[in-house]
Protein backbone atom coordinates (compact mmCIF):
# COMPACT_ATOMS: atom_id res chain seq x y z
CA UNK A 1 0.00 0.00 0.00
CA UNK A 2 2.82 2.82 0.91
CA UNK A 3 4.52 1.65 -2.48
CA UNK A 4 1.59 2.32 -4.17
CA UNK A 5 0.73 5.93 -2.73
CA UNK A 6 4.79 7.30 -3.72
CA UNK A 7 3.93 5.96 -7.65
CA UNK A 8 1.04 8.45 -7.58
CA UNK A 9 1.82 11.47 -9.11
CA UNK A 10 0.77 15.31 -7.20
CA UNK A 11 -2.18 17.29 -8.33
CA UNK A 12 -1.06 20.01 -10.53
CA UNK A 13 -2.13 23.77 -8.89
CA UNK A 14 -4.82 25.74 -10.86
CA UNK A 15 -3.71 28.16 -13.83
CA UNK A 16 -2.99 31.60 -12.64
CA UNK A 17 -5.13 34.29 -14.16
CA UNK A 18 -3.42 36.14 -16.82
CA UNK A 19 -4.06 39.47 -18.47
CA UNK A 20 -6.03 39.86 -21.91
CA UNK A 21 -3.95 40.35 -24.40
CA UNK A 22 -4.78 42.88 -27.40
CA UNK A 23 -6.41 42.55 -30.46
CA UNK A 24 -4.30 41.00 -33.36
CA UNK A 25 -2.95 43.44 -35.85
CA UNK A 26 -5.00 41.09 -38.44
CA UNK A 27 -8.06 42.54 -37.18
CA UNK A 28 -6.38 45.93 -38.05
CA UNK A 29 -6.50 47.07 -34.64
CA UNK A 30 -3.78 47.88 -32.23
CA UNK A 31 -3.77 48.30 -28.72
CA UNK A 32 -6.15 47.50 -25.87
CA UNK A 33 -9.92 48.70 -25.78
CA UNK A 34 -10.46 50.94 -23.84
CA UNK A 35 -14.01 52.09 -22.60
CA UNK A 36 -14.74 55.41 -23.65
CA UNK A 37 -11.55 55.54 -25.84
CA UNK A 38 -11.75 53.01 -28.40
CA UNK A 39 -8.63 51.05 -29.26
CA UNK A 40 -5.20 52.38 -30.01
CA UNK A 41 -2.18 53.08 -27.54
CA UNK A 42 -2.98 55.09 -24.65
CA UNK A 43 -1.21 58.57 -24.39
CA UNK A 44 1.59 59.67 -23.26
CA UNK A 45 1.87 60.55 -19.27
CA UNK A 46 -2.10 58.81 -18.88
CA UNK A 47 -2.78 55.51 -17.19
CA UNK A 48 -5.76 53.18 -17.35
CA UNK A 49 -5.26 51.43 -14.14
CA UNK A 50 -5.09 52.67 -10.76
CA UNK A 51 -3.11 50.90 -7.86
CA UNK A 52 -6.40 50.12 -5.57
CA UNK A 53 -8.22 48.88 -8.77
CA UNK A 54 -7.14 45.03 -10.45
CA UNK A 55 -5.31 45.10 -13.35
CA UNK A 56 -6.61 45.30 -16.98
CA UNK A 57 -9.84 48.04 -14.98
CA UNK A 58 -10.71 50.88 -16.36
CA UNK A 59 -10.99 54.26 -14.50
CA UNK A 60 -13.55 56.20 -16.06
CA UNK A 61 -13.22 60.25 -14.91
CA UNK A 62 -16.46 61.30 -13.69
CA UNK A 63 -18.35 64.09 -16.30
CA UNK A 64 -17.53 67.68 -16.44
CA UNK A 65 -20.89 68.69 -14.94
CA UNK A 66 -19.72 67.15 -11.56
CA UNK A 67 -16.65 69.41 -11.25
CA UNK A 68 -18.13 72.82 -10.64
CA UNK A 69 -15.33 73.98 -8.42
CA UNK A 70 -13.01 73.29 -11.36
CA UNK A 71 -15.27 73.56 -14.07
CA UNK A 72 -13.17 75.63 -16.66
CA UNK A 73 -9.50 75.63 -15.43
CA UNK A 74 -7.95 76.71 -18.44
CA UNK A 75 -8.64 80.87 -18.72
CA UNK A 76 -10.20 81.87 -21.71
CA UNK A 77 -8.31 84.12 -24.35
CA UNK A 78 -7.59 87.78 -22.56
CA UNK A 79 -6.70 90.35 -25.01
CA UNK A 80 -4.33 93.25 -23.95
CA UNK A 81 -5.88 96.42 -22.85
CA UNK A 82 -7.35 98.06 -25.89
CA UNK A 83 -6.79 95.30 -28.12
CA UNK A 84 -10.39 93.49 -27.12
CA UNK A 85 -12.17 94.64 -30.17
CA UNK A 86 -9.55 93.49 -32.39
CA UNK A 87 -9.32 90.05 -31.38
CA UNK A 88 -12.98 90.04 -31.64
CA UNK A 89 -13.66 90.36 -34.42
CA UNK A 90 -11.29 87.84 -35.72
CA UNK A 91 -13.19 85.42 -33.51
CA UNK A 92 -16.14 86.28 -34.69
CA UNK A 93 -15.11 86.11 -38.72
CA UNK A 94 -13.73 82.84 -38.30
CA UNK A 95 -15.85 80.65 -36.24
CA UNK A 96 -19.86 80.27 -36.92
CA UNK A 97 -20.93 78.83 -33.50
CA UNK A 98 -19.31 81.44 -31.41
CA UNK A 99 -21.38 83.31 -29.35
CA UNK A 100 -21.07 86.79 -28.09
CA UNK A 101 -22.38 88.18 -24.99
CA UNK A 102 -22.08 91.57 -23.71
CA UNK A 103 -23.10 91.68 -20.00
CA UNK A 104 -23.38 94.77 -17.65
CA UNK A 105 -22.92 94.65 -14.48
CA UNK A 106 -24.32 96.92 -11.59
CA UNK A 107 -24.55 97.35 -7.90
CA UNK A 108 -26.88 98.26 -5.33
CA UNK A 109 -27.11 102.09 -6.46
CA UNK A 110 -27.40 101.14 -10.16
CA UNK A 111 -23.72 102.42 -10.81
CA UNK A 112 -21.44 99.86 -13.08
CA UNK A 113 -19.07 97.61 -11.65
CA UNK A 114 -15.61 97.57 -12.52
CA UNK A 115 -12.91 95.27 -12.14
CA UNK A 116 -14.51 91.50 -12.39
CA UNK A 117 -12.15 89.30 -14.08
CA UNK A 118 -13.43 86.04 -15.99
CA UNK A 119 -13.83 83.54 -12.74
CA UNK A 120 -16.57 86.03 -11.38
CA UNK A 121 -19.00 84.91 -14.37
CA UNK A 122 -20.73 81.90 -15.65
CA UNK A 123 -22.37 81.61 -18.73
CA UNK A 124 -25.32 78.94 -19.33
CA UNK A 125 -27.15 78.26 -22.66
CA UNK A 126 -30.37 76.10 -22.41
CA UNK A 127 -29.05 75.40 -18.87
CA UNK A 128 -25.93 73.80 -19.31
CA UNK A 129 -22.64 75.88 -18.29
CA UNK A 130 -20.30 77.09 -21.57
CA UNK A 131 -16.63 77.32 -21.45
CA UNK A 132 -16.05 80.69 -21.85
CA UNK A 133 -13.23 80.98 -25.14
CA UNK A 134 -13.15 84.71 -25.02
CA UNK A 135 -13.41 88.00 -21.86
CA UNK A 136 -12.79 91.12 -22.16
CA UNK A 137 -13.65 94.41 -20.61
CA UNK A 138 -12.08 97.08 -23.33
CA UNK A 139 -14.93 99.38 -25.03
CA UNK A 140 -16.18 98.70 -28.37
CA UNK A 141 -17.30 101.49 -30.91
CA UNK A 142 -21.15 102.01 -31.64
CA UNK A 143 -23.41 101.61 -34.35
CA UNK A 144 -26.87 103.64 -32.85
CA UNK A 145 -29.64 104.06 -34.96
CA UNK A 146 -31.71 107.24 -32.52
CA UNK A 147 -35.57 106.54 -33.10
CA UNK A 148 -37.22 109.67 -32.09
CA UNK A 149 -40.89 109.32 -31.10
CA UNK A 150 -42.70 112.86 -32.84
CA UNK A 151 -46.56 111.11 -31.19
CA UNK A 152 -45.83 112.69 -27.98
CA UNK A 153 -47.59 115.81 -26.60
CA UNK A 154 -46.82 119.22 -27.49
CA UNK A 155 -45.09 120.13 -24.02
CA UNK A 156 -43.16 116.74 -23.92
CA UNK A 157 -41.84 117.26 -27.16
CA UNK A 158 -40.73 120.52 -26.74
CA UNK A 159 -38.14 119.31 -24.41
CA UNK A 160 -37.25 116.38 -26.38
CA UNK A 161 -36.36 119.01 -28.69
CA UNK A 162 -34.53 121.39 -26.78
CA UNK A 163 -32.33 117.70 -25.67
CA UNK A 164 -31.75 116.57 -29.10
CA UNK A 165 -27.89 118.75 -29.39
CA UNK A 166 -26.71 116.63 -26.61
CA UNK A 167 -27.00 113.48 -28.53
CA UNK A 168 -23.80 114.02 -30.49
CA UNK A 169 -21.74 114.72 -27.80
CA UNK A 170 -22.51 111.50 -26.15
CA UNK A 171 -20.99 109.79 -29.08
CA UNK A 172 -17.19 109.69 -30.03
CA UNK A 173 -15.45 109.63 -33.16
CA UNK A 174 -15.18 105.77 -33.68
CA UNK A 175 -19.20 105.59 -33.57
CA UNK A 176 -21.91 105.75 -36.31
CA UNK A 177 -25.30 106.86 -36.04
CA UNK A 178 -28.52 106.77 -38.07
CA UNK A 179 -31.53 108.68 -37.18
CA UNK A 180 -35.21 107.99 -37.27
CA UNK A 181 -38.81 109.30 -36.12
CA UNK A 182 -42.13 108.12 -36.32
CA UNK A 183 -45.51 109.09 -35.33
CA UNK A 184 -48.29 107.25 -37.70
CA UNK A 185 -45.38 105.46 -39.65
CA UNK A 186 -41.56 104.88 -39.90
CA UNK A 187 -39.21 107.35 -41.48
CA UNK A 188 -35.35 107.22 -41.78
CA UNK A 189 -34.41 110.68 -41.72
CA UNK A 190 -30.56 109.68 -42.41
CA UNK A 191 -28.28 105.79 -43.05
CA UNK A 192 -25.41 105.46 -40.70
CA UNK A 193 -23.05 108.62 -41.02
CA UNK A 194 -20.34 109.10 -38.06
CA UNK A 195 -21.46 109.83 -35.32
CA UNK A 196 -19.46 113.43 -34.96
CA UNK A 197 -20.13 114.81 -38.80
CA UNK A 198 -21.53 118.00 -39.30
CA UNK A 199 -24.82 115.66 -40.91
CA UNK A 200 -25.72 114.84 -37.36
CA UNK A 201 -26.97 118.05 -36.02
CA UNK A 202 -28.64 119.03 -39.44
CA UNK A 203 -30.63 116.30 -39.25
CA UNK A 204 -31.50 116.47 -35.87
CA UNK A 205 -32.79 119.90 -36.29
CA UNK A 206 -35.06 119.37 -39.20
CA UNK A 207 -36.27 116.07 -36.71
CA UNK A 208 -38.00 118.64 -34.17
CA UNK A 209 -41.67 118.46 -34.40
CA UNK A 210 -44.28 120.59 -32.18
CA UNK A 211 -46.20 117.34 -31.08
CA UNK A 212 -49.32 116.80 -30.72
CA UNK A 213 -52.81 117.80 -28.44
CA UNK A 214 -54.39 115.66 -26.25
CA UNK A 215 -57.69 113.88 -27.79
CA UNK A 216 -60.36 114.26 -25.29
CA UNK A 217 -63.54 111.97 -25.87
CA UNK A 218 -66.74 114.14 -26.93
CA UNK A 219 -70.34 113.30 -26.01
CA UNK A 220 -72.13 117.07 -26.13
CA UNK A 221 -72.22 119.72 -28.33
CA UNK A 222 -72.16 119.77 -32.21
CA UNK A 223 -69.48 117.27 -32.49
CA UNK A 224 -71.43 114.84 -30.32
CA UNK A 225 -74.35 112.63 -31.79
CA UNK A 226 -75.84 113.80 -35.47
CA UNK A 227 -75.79 118.06 -35.56
CA UNK A 228 -77.70 117.46 -38.99
CA UNK A 229 -81.30 115.42 -39.22
CA UNK A 230 -83.95 114.53 -41.65
CA UNK A 231 -86.79 112.93 -41.03
CA UNK A 232 -85.92 111.80 -37.79
CA UNK A 233 -82.71 110.08 -38.90
CA UNK A 234 -79.04 110.97 -39.00
CA UNK A 235 -78.09 112.21 -42.70
CA UNK A 236 -74.42 111.27 -41.98
CA UNK A 237 -74.50 107.36 -40.37
CA UNK A 238 -71.01 107.46 -39.86
CA UNK A 239 -71.95 109.86 -36.71
CA UNK A 240 -75.12 108.32 -35.96
CA UNK A 241 -75.71 108.58 -32.09
CA UNK A 242 -73.77 105.64 -30.14
CA UNK A 243 -71.11 104.94 -33.47
CA UNK A 244 -67.98 106.84 -33.62
CA UNK A 245 -68.98 109.86 -31.79
CA UNK A 246 -70.98 108.29 -28.71
CA UNK A 247 -73.95 109.64 -26.88
CA UNK A 248 -74.48 110.67 -23.43
CA UNK A 249 -74.69 107.11 -21.68
CA UNK A 250 -71.62 105.95 -24.52
CA UNK A 251 -68.49 107.73 -25.02
CA UNK A 252 -66.31 106.66 -27.96
CA UNK A 253 -62.32 107.02 -26.67
CA UNK A 254 -60.48 108.99 -29.81
CA UNK A 255 -57.68 105.97 -30.89
CA UNK A 256 -54.33 107.02 -30.89
CA UNK A 257 -51.59 105.88 -33.43
CA UNK A 258 -48.14 105.18 -32.00
CA UNK A 259 -46.24 103.00 -34.32
CA UNK A 260 -43.88 101.92 -32.15
CA UNK A 261 -42.78 98.40 -33.42
CA UNK A 262 -42.70 99.93 -37.52
CA UNK A 263 -40.03 102.23 -36.41
CA UNK A 264 -38.01 99.86 -34.10
CA UNK A 265 -38.06 97.37 -36.91
CA UNK A 266 -36.82 99.69 -39.76
CA UNK A 267 -34.44 101.17 -37.22
CA UNK A 268 -33.06 96.64 -37.18
CA UNK A 269 -33.13 96.16 -40.62
CA UNK A 270 -30.83 98.88 -41.06
CA UNK A 271 -28.75 97.76 -38.56
CA UNK A 272 -28.58 94.12 -39.23
CA UNK A 273 -26.45 95.48 -42.50
CA UNK A 274 -23.43 97.16 -39.95
CA UNK A 275 -20.46 94.82 -38.95
CA UNK A 276 -21.21 92.08 -36.61
CA UNK A 277 -18.47 92.97 -33.94
CA UNK A 278 -19.92 96.49 -33.28
CA UNK A 279 -22.37 96.94 -30.51
CA UNK A 280 -26.02 96.92 -32.76
CA UNK A 281 -27.45 99.67 -30.52
CA UNK A 282 -31.07 101.10 -31.06
CA UNK A 283 -31.70 104.41 -28.75
CA UNK A 284 -35.96 105.11 -28.45
CA UNK A 285 -36.70 108.52 -27.16
CA UNK A 286 -40.50 108.04 -26.47
CA UNK A 287 -43.20 107.38 -24.00
CA UNK A 288 -43.42 103.91 -24.92
CA UNK A 289 -47.14 103.60 -26.49
CA UNK A 290 -47.63 101.59 -28.75
CA UNK A 291 -50.80 100.98 -31.40
CA UNK A 292 -51.20 101.01 -34.88
CA UNK A 293 -47.90 99.18 -36.29
CA UNK A 294 -48.49 96.87 -39.15
CA UNK A 295 -45.73 94.56 -37.35
CA UNK A 296 -46.35 92.67 -33.98
CA UNK A 297 -44.31 92.47 -30.99
CA UNK A 298 -42.91 88.81 -31.33
CA UNK A 299 -42.31 89.69 -35.04
CA UNK A 300 -39.79 92.73 -34.43
CA UNK A 301 -38.39 91.30 -30.99
CA UNK A 302 -37.23 87.92 -33.03
CA UNK A 303 -35.71 90.27 -35.52
CA UNK A 304 -33.78 91.78 -32.67
CA UNK A 305 -32.75 88.57 -31.29
CA UNK A 306 -31.64 87.49 -34.18
CA UNK A 307 -29.43 90.11 -35.22
CA UNK A 308 -27.83 90.72 -32.36
CA UNK A 309 -29.61 94.09 -31.02
CA UNK A 310 -30.04 95.66 -28.07
CA UNK A 311 -32.18 97.76 -27.23
CA UNK A 312 -31.79 100.96 -25.20
CA UNK A 313 -33.94 104.22 -24.43
CA UNK A 314 -35.51 107.29 -22.50
CA UNK A 315 -38.78 107.40 -21.13
CA UNK A 316 -40.65 110.86 -21.17
CA UNK A 317 -43.94 112.13 -20.72
CA UNK A 318 -46.33 110.14 -18.76
CA UNK A 319 -44.12 106.81 -18.65
CA UNK A 320 -41.38 108.38 -16.67
CA UNK A 321 -44.07 109.27 -14.06
CA UNK A 322 -42.77 107.01 -10.58
CA UNK A 323 -44.76 103.75 -10.86
CA UNK A 324 -46.08 104.10 -14.11
CA UNK A 325 -44.08 101.26 -15.05
CA UNK A 326 -45.64 98.91 -12.83
CA UNK A 327 -49.10 99.75 -14.01
CA UNK A 328 -47.96 99.56 -17.65
CA UNK A 329 -47.70 95.63 -16.93
CA UNK A 330 -51.51 94.85 -17.19
CA UNK A 331 -52.78 95.79 -20.23
CA UNK A 332 -56.52 95.63 -21.16
CA UNK A 333 -57.83 94.24 -24.03
CA UNK A 334 -58.16 96.15 -27.25
CA UNK A 335 -56.17 99.11 -26.15
CA UNK A 336 -53.69 100.71 -26.48
CA UNK A 337 -49.92 99.52 -25.13
CA UNK A 338 -48.85 101.96 -22.53
CA UNK A 339 -45.35 101.09 -22.51
CA UNK A 340 -43.81 98.94 -25.41
CA UNK A 341 -40.58 99.74 -24.67
CA UNK A 342 -39.75 97.61 -21.52
CA UNK A 343 -40.13 94.41 -23.12
CA UNK A 344 -38.12 95.30 -25.57
CA UNK A 345 -34.92 96.90 -23.32
CA UNK A 346 -35.77 93.73 -20.89
CA UNK A 347 -35.16 90.97 -23.46
CA UNK A 348 -32.76 92.24 -25.32
CA UNK A 349 -30.35 93.06 -22.46
CA UNK A 350 -30.70 97.02 -22.47
CA UNK A 351 -31.39 99.62 -20.01
CA UNK A 352 -34.51 102.45 -19.98
CA UNK A 353 -33.76 105.98 -17.66
CA UNK A 354 -36.83 107.83 -16.94
CA UNK A 355 -36.69 111.50 -16.95
CA UNK A 356 -39.02 114.67 -17.08
CA UNK A 357 -36.78 117.45 -17.68
CA UNK A 358 -34.73 118.47 -19.94
CA UNK A 359 -31.27 118.32 -18.26
CA UNK A 360 -32.16 114.94 -17.26
CA UNK A 361 -33.15 113.79 -20.90
CA UNK A 362 -29.62 115.61 -21.97
CA UNK A 363 -27.57 113.75 -19.05
CA UNK A 364 -29.75 110.30 -20.03
CA UNK A 365 -27.97 110.31 -23.50
CA UNK A 366 -24.44 110.17 -22.10
CA UNK A 367 -25.52 108.00 -19.17
CA UNK A 368 -26.68 105.02 -21.29
CA UNK A 369 -24.32 105.56 -24.22
CA UNK A 370 -21.36 105.25 -21.84
CA UNK A 371 -23.04 102.15 -20.64
CA UNK A 372 -23.90 100.29 -23.88
CA UNK A 373 -19.86 100.89 -24.85
CA UNK A 374 -18.42 99.78 -21.36
CA UNK A 375 -19.72 96.42 -21.15
CA UNK A 376 -18.10 92.98 -20.06
CA UNK A 377 -18.02 90.92 -23.32
CA UNK A 378 -18.03 87.37 -22.69
CA UNK A 379 -17.81 84.52 -25.40
CA UNK A 380 -18.25 80.70 -25.49
CA UNK A 381 -18.56 78.26 -28.87
CA UNK A 382 -22.09 76.90 -28.41
CA UNK A 383 -23.00 73.48 -28.03
CA UNK A 384 -26.45 73.31 -29.50
CA UNK A 385 -26.51 72.52 -33.44
CA UNK A 386 -25.21 75.51 -35.38
CA UNK A 387 -28.60 76.78 -37.15
CA UNK A 388 -31.85 74.91 -36.40
CA UNK A 389 -33.80 78.09 -35.97
CA UNK A 390 -34.85 76.98 -32.00
CA UNK A 391 -34.25 79.61 -29.80
CA UNK A 392 -31.73 79.61 -27.11
CA UNK A 393 -32.28 80.70 -23.74
CA UNK A 394 -28.66 82.14 -22.11
CA UNK A 395 -28.10 83.24 -18.29
CA UNK A 396 -24.94 84.49 -16.76
CA UNK A 397 -24.47 84.72 -13.07
CA UNK A 398 -21.77 86.58 -11.22
CA UNK A 399 -20.26 84.95 -7.82
CA UNK A 400 -20.80 88.02 -5.88
CA UNK A 401 -23.64 89.46 -3.85
CA UNK A 402 -25.79 92.37 -4.33
CA UNK A 403 -25.34 93.02 -7.99
CA UNK A 404 -27.70 93.19 -11.07
CA UNK A 405 -26.79 91.92 -14.23
CA UNK A 406 -27.94 93.00 -17.80
CA UNK A 407 -27.72 91.11 -20.48
CA UNK A 408 -30.09 89.45 -23.23
CA UNK A 409 -32.27 86.71 -22.71
CA UNK A 410 -31.72 84.64 -25.30
CA UNK A 411 -30.84 84.98 -29.35
CA UNK A 412 -31.91 82.84 -32.30
CA UNK A 413 -29.11 81.26 -34.74
CA UNK A 414 -28.63 82.92 -38.14
CA UNK A 415 -27.31 82.14 -41.49
CA UNK A 416 -25.82 85.37 -41.87
CA UNK A 417 -23.24 84.53 -39.21
CA UNK A 418 -21.94 81.58 -41.46
CA UNK A 419 -20.46 84.00 -44.41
Amino acid sequence: MWALAQQQSPVPDAPAPQPVKPLADAAGVTGPIVPGQGSGEPPAGSSSTSDNSPEGSAVTQPPAAQQPDNFQTTPPQQPLPGQGFDESSKIIHIYSNYVEVPVTVKDTKGHQVPGLTWRDFKVFENGQRQNMAFFSSDAFPLSVAFVIDQSLTSDVMAKVNDSLASIQGALTPYDEVAIFSYSNGSQERTGFTGAQSARVPAVLALTKETGTEELLPTNSGPLAGCPIRQNGQCVDPNIQPGRSTGNDTFITIPKEIHTLNDAILSAAKELSSRPKERRRVIYVISDGKESGSKATYKEVLRYLQTNNITVYGTLVGDSARWGEGYLSRYHLPFTMYDNRLAGYALTTGGTLDSERGVNGIENSYAKIAEEARTQYTLGYYTHEPFIDGKYRKIEVRVERPGLDIVTKQGYYPSALDAR
